[in-house]
């Protein structure tokens, strides 16, 4: 297996449970403290766009809490299922765009469609204390 590199904080207890998970589940990695590899770690901020730790690396690829992976078991999931992409990079970023585009597209549908159901709510209501005034 190839090796894992996880970037961490001294402090972090989440860091801590994704280390213990790895080393459960048999996984060697290299524990990277942000702070004894600040150039490599703002190579990485820059890259991925989020400073959130613990960010792991493996084959080329970024996994990042949340926007990757939801808890432990999920990371180790990923990882044990992981197939390199056999698109290049740039036909996957553009995929990527195109589905990050539809999914804020979709939620601001979503946001419009309940804005409007409030709105026709608090017009209903505001006819209906118009006509027990009268």
């Amino acid at each position: 297996m190839k090796k894992i590199i996880i970037y961490t904080n001294e402090t972090c207890p989440y860091c801590k449970q994704i280390k213990e998970e790895l080393t459960k589940n048999n996984m060697t990695f290299e524990n990277r403290l942000t702070s004894e590899f600040k150039n490599e770690w703002q190579k990485v901020t820059n890259l991925t766009g989020i400073s959130t730790v613990p960010t792991i690396l493996y084959k080329e690829n970024y996994f990042v809490p949340a926007r990757d992976f939801g808890n432990p078991q999920h990371l180790m999931s990923i990882i044990k299922d992981f197939k390199p992409s056999e698109f290049s990079p740039d036909i996957q970023a553009l995929e990527r765009i195109k589905t990050l585009a539809y999914g804020i597209q979709t939620a601001f549908g979503r946001t419009d469609q309940i804005l409007r159901q409030i709105e026709t709510k608090l017009n209903t209501e505001e006819k209906d204390e118009h006509k027990s005034n009268d």
